[in-house]
Order: C-alpha cells, then sequence, then structure tokens
C-alpha cells in the first residue's frame, strides 16, 4: 500500500482529501501569540473571524517538527503503508522539507519526497498528479517522479488587496508595488510570481485572473480559492468563467486558510492550475 502525504500550507480541500485519501500535516500558525494547528485548532473560518470589524491580528508561520512527520509516517506503516510519497511546499518557501527528510530516515519504508517549488495549492496540484499515477496503479516512485515533472508547469495567478498586510508577510516584498492604480493581480508559472496587472472593477479583474488560466488553450486542473468571506463574488465569478470555457477543466474550490493568508491577508482571490493530458 502506497499512503500520499502533504503539509496543510497545500490548501488541500476535503474533497480531494477524500478522493486520494491524502495524510496532512498540520503547520503551525501563531495568532496574537498563540500557536495553532492548522486545520486541527484552527480552520480557515474561524482564521477569518479574527479579521472582524477590522481587527488586524499578528500572524505567523512555522514548519511542523520532524518528530510530528515522523509521528505520521509511522502511523502510516502501522495501517499498512509499505511505501509513502511525501509532497510538500518548497524548501525555498519553508524548512517543512527539510523536517519531512530528517523524519524519513526515522521509519522503516522508503519516502519518496517531492520539493514542489512552488506554495499554497500548487502543491495541491502536485499531490493530484501524483495521485493520479497511483490510481492506475504506478509505483510510488513514478508517482514522485510525476508529481516532481508537472512543477515547473503549474501556474497561479491572484489578486491581493491588503497590501500591507502582505508587506508585513515579507514573501513578496520584490513583485508588490509601492504605487499602483487598482488592484494588483500577481501570477506566474513553476513558483515564479509577477506583476501582471491592475483592474478596478469585479468583472474587469476575474477576468485578469482567468485569462492565464486558458492561455494555452489546454485541458487543466484547476482550484480557485475562497479566502475571507467578502472575496466569494470573486471565487464564483473565476468559477463561471472557467466553467464557460472552451478547454475542459476539472475544476475544485479550496480555502485560503491561515498558513497561507499569513502572507496575503484578506481580499485575496484567485487560483492555480496546470495542464494534463501531456
Amino acid at each position: 500500500m502506497i499512503r500520499l502525504v502533504t503539509d496543510s500550507s497545500s490548501q488541500i480541500p476535503p474533497s480531494l482529501i477524500e478522493r486520494f485519501d491524502v495524510s496532512v500535516i498540520p503547520v503551525i500558525v501563531t495568532v496574537d501569540g498563540h500557536d495553532h494547528r492548522e486545520g486541527v485548532d484552527l480552520d480557515a473560518d474561524e482564521f477569518w473571524e479574527r479579521f472582524a470589524d477590522g481587527a488586524q491580528p499578528e500572524v505567523a508561520t512555522s514548519q511542523p517538527s520532524p518528530g510530528t512527520i515522523a509521528a505520521e509516517y509511522r502511523r502510516l506503516v502501522e495501517a499498512g503503508a509499505d511505501e509513502i510519497v511525501s509532497v510538500h511546499v518548497g524548501a525555498r518557501h519553508s524548512g517543512t522539507l527539510n523536517a519531512a527528510r530528517i523524519a524519513a530516515d526515522l521509519v522503516d519504508v522508503p519516502v519518496h519526497l517531492v520539493d514542489t517549488g512552488t506554495a499554497s495549492f500548487g502543491v495541491t496540484c502536485c499531490v493530484w498528479e501524483a495521485a493520479t499515477v497511483l490510481a492506475v496503479g504506478g509505483s510510488g516512485l513514478l508517482a514522485a517522479e510525476r508529481a516532481e515533472k508537472v512543477a515547473p508547469s503549474v501556474g497561479t495567478t491572484f489578486i491581493i488587496q491588503a497590501l500591507e498586510f502582505a508587506w508585513r508577510g515579507g514573501r513578496m516584498d520584490d513583485v508588490l508595488p509601492t504605487e499602483h492604480d487598482g488592484v494588483v493581480v500577481l501570477g506566474g508559472v513553476g513558483g515564479a510570481v509577477d506583476l501582471l496587472a491592475t483592474g478596478h472593477s469585479l468583472d474587469e479583474l476575474c477576468d485578469l485572473m482567468v485569462e492565464p488560466f486558458l492561455a494555452e488553450g489546454r485541458p487543466i486542473r484547476a482550484g480557485v480559492c475562497l479566502a475571507d468571506p467578502a472575496t466569494l463574488a470573486f471565487t464564483e465569478g473565476i468559477e463561471r468563467r472557467l466553467r464557460d470555457a472552451d478547454v475542459d477543466v476539472e475544476l475544485v474550490r479550496y480555502r485560503v486558510g491561515p498558513s497561507i493568508a499569513a502572507h496575503t491577508g484578506p481580499g485575496t482571490a484567485g487560483g492555480f492550475w496546470y495542464p494534463t493530458g501531456r
């Protein structure tokens, strides 16, 4: 039995967790000095409630410990796993992969580690591809190789409206503008993120975000995010455009939870995709 593992910063939705039987290691999120395990002690709804009435909580994140990851690996082995594929946020974004590498040495089954080079639902795109390999009887090694192969083709496009929050998060200082007219649209492929455009209306911003999803005219698997409740109109607008597209789109919705929101803030919208049928 081969089991899939990822970390909660992948923002993998319950539908894919259940579909592919994925184990999720919680990232530690510190809110106003109190530690929480993402998805265990603090879910997305509870996190966004902290922003009610204009509140601005102090939020930080830290990777799960090697011991936490090893405990999950051991649980899977005890349940019958004889191989593990562990797919994680890129090493340049987080120390999670290094923690997983230490944990892998503490169990007696092969653990195939995947550095996706990306973050958020981009990691889930790589999990998704690995799962499709396992679903047709592929080996753990082949699943890991396919996840690594698809990573450079994973694209993202999104808006950030709370620029001050994003600056404080410190992950995108080199692409966030200091001056802008409208809402900034960011995006890129293979883990790169650049400033793409600025927009003003809901429809204009949805059009700008959807265009890169469909630019190659190829079938895609895609995830569209819902952050704080005020962003629902963006989520639905992007989903509607993707469903109406002339290309095949396998679509899921995911939540922007605390580990990613710590670096983007409220008002975030957008998503990730990768081409299929390569």
